[in-house]
Protein backbone atom coordinates (compact mmCIF):
# COMPACT_ATOMS: atom_id res chain seq x y z
CA UNK A 1 0.00 0.00 0.00
CA UNK A 2 2.81 2.39 0.96
CA UNK A 3 4.71 1.33 -2.06
CA UNK A 4 1.76 2.20 -4.25
CA UNK A 5 1.51 5.66 -2.64
CA UNK A 6 5.12 6.32 -3.23
CA UNK A 7 4.79 5.20 -6.78
CA UNK A 8 1.94 7.62 -7.30
CA UNK A 9 4.04 10.77 -6.30
CA UNK A 10 5.30 12.90 -9.11
CA UNK A 11 8.84 12.45 -10.20
CA UNK A 12 9.84 16.06 -9.25
CA UNK A 13 8.77 15.84 -5.54
CA UNK A 14 11.78 15.44 -3.13
CA UNK A 15 11.19 14.33 0.43
CA UNK A 16 13.86 15.39 2.99
CA UNK A 17 14.03 14.64 6.67
CA UNK A 18 14.42 17.47 9.31
CA UNK A 19 17.80 17.37 11.13
CA UNK A 20 18.19 17.47 14.94
CA UNK A 21 19.52 21.07 14.94
CA UNK A 22 16.61 22.38 12.98
CA UNK A 23 14.24 20.46 15.21
CA UNK A 24 15.79 22.07 18.33
CA UNK A 25 15.61 25.56 16.81
CA UNK A 26 12.01 25.01 15.86
CA UNK A 27 11.21 23.84 19.38
CA UNK A 28 12.96 26.87 20.94
CA UNK A 29 11.14 29.27 18.65
CA UNK A 30 7.84 27.65 19.51
CA UNK A 31 8.59 27.89 23.26
CA UNK A 32 9.66 31.54 22.97
CA UNK A 33 6.54 32.37 21.05
CA UNK A 34 4.47 30.63 23.72
CA UNK A 35 6.19 32.51 26.54
CA UNK A 36 5.78 35.79 24.68
CA UNK A 37 2.12 35.09 24.22
CA UNK A 38 1.74 34.24 27.92
CA UNK A 39 3.53 37.49 28.95
CA UNK A 40 1.36 39.52 26.63
CA UNK A 41 -1.70 37.87 28.09
CA UNK A 42 -0.33 38.60 31.63
CA UNK A 43 0.31 42.27 30.81
CA UNK A 44 -3.10 42.48 29.16
CA UNK A 45 -4.70 41.09 32.29
CA UNK A 46 -2.87 43.60 34.51
CA UNK A 47 -3.77 46.45 32.20
CA UNK A 48 -7.41 45.39 32.22
CA UNK A 49 -7.22 45.28 36.04
CA UNK A 50 -6.00 48.92 36.17
CA UNK A 51 -2.26 48.31 36.61
CA UNK A 52 -0.15 51.11 35.09
CA UNK A 53 3.51 50.13 34.72
CA UNK A 54 4.79 53.69 34.24
CA UNK A 55 2.83 54.96 37.24
CA UNK A 56 4.17 52.13 39.40
CA UNK A 57 7.74 52.92 38.27
CA UNK A 58 7.27 56.62 39.09
CA UNK A 59 5.79 55.73 42.50
CA UNK A 60 8.69 53.41 43.25
CA UNK A 61 11.18 56.10 42.26
CA UNK A 62 9.42 58.54 44.58
CA UNK A 63 9.47 56.01 47.41
CA UNK A 64 13.19 55.37 46.87
CA UNK A 65 13.86 59.11 46.98
CA UNK A 66 11.78 59.49 50.14
CA UNK A 67 13.61 56.55 51.74
CA UNK A 68 16.97 58.14 50.92
CA UNK A 69 15.85 61.41 52.53
CA UNK A 70 14.62 59.56 55.63
CA UNK A 71 17.91 57.68 55.93
CA UNK A 72 19.79 60.98 55.64
CA UNK A 73 17.58 62.58 58.29
CA UNK A 74 18.03 59.52 60.52
CA UNK A 75 21.82 59.79 60.19
CA UNK A 76 21.66 63.51 61.08
CA UNK A 77 19.47 62.76 64.10
CA UNK A 78 21.85 60.02 65.25
CA UNK A 79 24.80 62.43 64.98
CA UNK A 80 22.83 65.06 66.91
CA UNK A 81 21.97 62.53 69.64
CA UNK A 82 25.64 61.53 69.89
CA UNK A 83 26.62 65.20 70.15
CA UNK A 84 24.03 65.76 72.87
CA UNK A 85 25.31 62.73 74.77
CA UNK A 86 28.87 64.04 74.56
CA UNK A 87 27.72 67.47 75.70
CA UNK A 88 25.73 65.95 78.56
CA UNK A 89 28.74 63.94 79.74
CA UNK A 90 30.96 67.00 79.49
CA UNK A 91 28.53 69.11 81.48
CA UNK A 92 28.25 66.40 84.11
CA UNK A 93 32.04 66.34 84.44
CA UNK A 94 32.12 70.14 84.63
CA UNK A 95 29.46 70.12 87.35
CA UNK A 96 31.43 67.50 89.29
CA UNK A 97 34.65 69.51 88.97
CA UNK A 98 32.84 72.70 89.93
CA UNK A 99 31.29 71.03 92.96
CA UNK A 100 34.71 69.70 93.98
CA UNK A 101 36.29 73.14 93.52
CA UNK A 102 33.51 74.77 95.54
CA UNK A 103 34.00 72.19 98.28
CA UNK A 104 37.75 72.86 98.33
CA UNK A 105 37.18 76.62 98.46
CA UNK A 106 34.64 76.25 101.26
CA UNK A 107 37.07 74.09 103.22
CA UNK A 108 39.84 76.62 102.61
CA UNK A 109 37.62 79.51 103.70
CA UNK A 110 36.64 77.56 106.80
CA UNK A 111 40.29 76.89 107.67
CA UNK A 112 41.25 80.51 107.08
CA UNK A 113 38.32 81.72 109.16
CA UNK A 114 39.40 79.44 112.00
CA UNK A 115 42.96 80.68 111.69
CA UNK A 116 41.84 84.32 111.74
CA UNK A 117 39.70 83.73 114.81
CA UNK A 118 42.56 81.90 116.48
CA UNK A 119 45.08 84.65 115.80
CA UNK A 120 42.60 87.32 116.82
CA UNK A 121 42.22 85.57 120.17
CA UNK A 122 46.00 85.25 120.37
CA UNK A 123 46.36 88.95 119.63
CA UNK A 124 43.80 89.84 122.29
CA UNK A 125 45.52 87.66 124.89
CA UNK A 126 48.94 88.90 123.86
CA UNK A 127 47.90 92.56 124.03
CA UNK A 128 46.42 92.03 127.48
CA UNK A 129 49.45 90.19 128.86
CA UNK A 130 52.43 91.67 127.01
CA UNK A 131 51.42 95.17 126.08
CA UNK A 132 52.04 96.55 122.61
CA UNK A 133 54.41 96.08 119.67
CA UNK A 134 55.63 93.12 117.61
CA UNK A 135 55.83 89.63 119.03
CA UNK A 136 57.45 86.39 117.85
CA UNK A 137 55.38 83.21 118.09
CA UNK A 138 55.75 79.55 117.10
CA UNK A 139 59.50 79.68 116.43
CA UNK A 140 60.81 76.25 115.45
CA UNK A 141 63.57 74.66 113.36
CA UNK A 142 63.18 71.67 111.03
CA UNK A 143 65.80 69.69 109.09
CA UNK A 144 66.09 70.06 105.33
CA UNK A 145 66.39 67.46 102.57
CA UNK A 146 70.20 67.27 102.84
CA UNK A 147 72.63 67.45 105.77
CA UNK A 148 73.41 70.98 106.85
CA UNK A 149 70.16 72.40 105.44
CA UNK A 150 67.44 73.64 107.80
CA UNK A 151 64.22 75.67 107.73
CA UNK A 152 63.30 78.27 110.35
CA UNK A 153 59.55 78.74 110.92
CA UNK A 154 58.10 81.64 112.87
CA UNK A 155 55.01 83.83 113.19
CA UNK A 156 55.04 87.62 113.58
CA UNK A 157 52.17 89.23 115.52
CA UNK A 158 51.31 92.91 115.71
CA UNK A 159 49.69 93.96 118.98
CA UNK A 160 49.65 97.78 118.69
CA UNK A 161 47.47 98.28 115.63
CA UNK A 162 46.83 94.85 114.06
CA UNK A 163 44.40 96.23 111.50
CA UNK A 164 47.07 98.52 109.99
CA UNK A 165 49.94 97.49 107.72
CA UNK A 166 53.06 96.50 109.62
CA UNK A 167 56.33 96.73 107.68
CA UNK A 168 59.94 96.12 108.50
CA UNK A 169 62.84 93.71 108.11
CA UNK A 170 63.77 90.42 109.75
CA UNK A 171 67.34 89.16 110.20
CA UNK A 172 68.47 85.70 111.34
CA UNK A 173 71.78 84.70 112.90
CA UNK A 174 73.09 81.50 114.47
CA UNK A 175 75.64 81.30 117.25
CA UNK A 176 77.78 78.23 117.84
CA UNK A 177 81.30 76.83 117.70
CA UNK A 178 83.63 75.69 114.95
CA UNK A 179 86.85 73.86 115.77
CA UNK A 180 86.29 74.72 119.43
CA UNK A 181 86.01 78.47 118.82
CA UNK A 182 82.82 80.57 119.15
CA UNK A 183 81.40 81.62 115.77
CA UNK A 184 78.38 83.75 114.86
CA UNK A 185 76.87 83.34 111.39
CA UNK A 186 74.80 86.23 110.01
CA UNK A 187 72.03 85.86 107.44
CA UNK A 188 74.37 86.37 104.50
CA UNK A 189 76.50 83.45 105.70
CA UNK A 190 73.40 81.35 106.36
CA UNK A 191 71.99 81.92 102.85
CA UNK A 192 75.25 81.81 100.84
CA UNK A 193 75.04 85.57 100.30
CA UNK A 194 71.57 85.46 98.74
CA UNK A 195 69.92 87.69 101.36
CA UNK A 196 71.11 89.99 104.14
CA UNK A 197 67.67 90.67 105.55
CA UNK A 198 64.07 89.74 104.78
CA UNK A 199 61.42 92.45 104.40
CA UNK A 200 57.88 91.84 105.69
CA UNK A 201 54.51 93.54 105.37
CA UNK A 202 51.34 92.19 106.93
CA UNK A 203 48.20 92.82 108.93
CA UNK A 204 47.47 90.96 112.15
CA UNK A 205 50.11 88.27 111.61
CA UNK A 206 52.50 86.74 109.09
CA UNK A 207 54.02 83.27 108.94
CA UNK A 208 57.66 83.21 107.78
CA UNK A 209 59.65 80.21 106.57
CA UNK A 210 63.37 80.75 105.94
CA UNK A 211 65.81 78.17 104.55
CA UNK A 212 69.35 78.32 105.90
CA UNK A 213 72.54 76.31 105.45
CA UNK A 214 75.17 75.64 108.13
CA UNK A 215 78.79 75.03 107.12
CA UNK A 216 80.37 71.65 107.71
CA UNK A 217 81.94 71.32 111.13
CA UNK A 218 79.82 74.08 112.65
CA UNK A 219 77.93 73.18 115.84
CA UNK A 220 74.93 75.53 116.41
CA UNK A 221 73.91 76.54 119.94
CA UNK A 222 71.37 79.37 119.57
CA UNK A 223 69.18 81.00 116.96
CA UNK A 224 68.79 84.78 117.17
CA UNK A 225 65.98 86.66 115.42
CA UNK A 226 66.06 90.45 115.08
CA UNK A 227 62.90 92.21 113.89
CA UNK A 228 63.22 95.87 112.91
CA UNK A 229 59.80 97.52 112.33
CA UNK A 230 59.39 100.68 110.29
CA UNK A 231 57.70 103.83 111.55
CA UNK A 232 53.99 104.28 110.73
CA UNK A 233 51.78 107.31 110.86
CA UNK A 234 50.96 108.23 114.44
CA UNK A 235 53.79 106.26 116.02
CA UNK A 236 55.54 109.39 117.28
CA UNK A 237 52.34 110.50 119.00
CA UNK A 238 52.02 107.07 120.58
CA UNK A 239 55.61 107.25 121.79
CA UNK A 240 55.03 110.71 123.20
CA UNK A 241 51.96 109.43 125.03
CA UNK A 242 54.15 107.01 126.94
CA UNK A 243 53.56 103.80 124.97
CA UNK A 244 57.24 103.30 124.16
CA UNK A 245 58.96 103.41 120.77
CA UNK A 246 57.08 101.20 118.27
CA UNK A 247 60.10 101.25 115.96
CA UNK A 248 62.45 99.72 118.54
CA UNK A 249 63.94 96.43 117.27
CA UNK A 250 62.77 93.14 118.72
CA UNK A 251 65.66 90.76 119.39
CA UNK A 252 65.12 87.26 120.78
CA UNK A 253 67.37 84.19 121.06
CA UNK A 254 66.21 80.57 121.13
CA UNK A 255 68.09 77.36 121.88
CA UNK A 256 69.00 75.41 118.76
CA UNK A 257 66.57 72.51 118.76
CA UNK A 258 65.56 70.73 115.56
CA UNK A 259 61.99 69.45 115.44
CA UNK A 260 60.56 66.80 113.18
CA UNK A 261 59.66 68.19 109.74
Amino acid sequence: MRANAMSELPDHVVIRRIGPLKRALLLAATSLAGLTALYLVYERGRFDAGYDRSAVAAQRSELDSRMAKLEKANAALSAHVAELDTLRIGRAQERAELARAIGDLQAQVSRQTQQIEFYRSVLSESAASHGEGLELREVRITSGPTPGHFAVHLTLLERTRPEADTRGTLVLSVQGTSEGKPVALDEAALTDGKTHEQPFSFRYFQTVEKEITLPQGFRPDRLTIEVQPRARSGVHAAAAAGHGDPTAPLVQSFPWRVDAP
